[in-house]
């Protein structure tokens, strides 16, 4: 599995106010959850009109098609006609089984639970 992220920067110079930059980002955030289907956030510069920070994340089972949706939305960022994407940082992370764990958590967890599962086994055999 793998869990892509994306950080958009956006600058909005028609923005006069706090609430046109709101109606901006709200605006690309419903399109991109709507067509895209992944989570979308805006995360900072709140309190500045005329930039927001956007961030979205995706979860496939290729690296490539996480690759592929984060970069559509990308071009969709680069042609708002009341907005200019100014940066743009993308990280996709393999993830769980067949990919590192991020920060070890669930990762640990499973190594635990196939660990289990293989003494289970190994018991049943013996009894046998």
């Amino acid at each position: 599995m793998f869990v892509g992220v994306q950080r958009l920067v956006l600058q909005i110079p028609g923005a006069r106010s706090l609430k046109d930059r709101r109606q901006v980002v709200r605006s690309f955030k419903d399109r991109v959850q709507a067509r895209l289907r992944i989570s979308v956030a805006e995360i900072g510069h709140l309190d500045r009109p005329s930039h927001a920070v956007v961030a979205m994340a995706v979860v496939s089972n290729e690296a490539a098609v996480c690759d592929e949706i984060l970069a559509k939305a990308a071009m969709m960022a680069s042609t708002l006609g009341n907005a200019v994407l100014a940066d743009r940082a993308t990280e996709i992370v393999p993830f769980g089984f067949a990919g590192s764990g991020i920060r070890g958590g669930i990762e640990q967890l499973r190594l635990a639970e196939e660990e289990m599962w293989r003494d289970i086994d190994e018991e049943q055999d013996d009894a046998r």
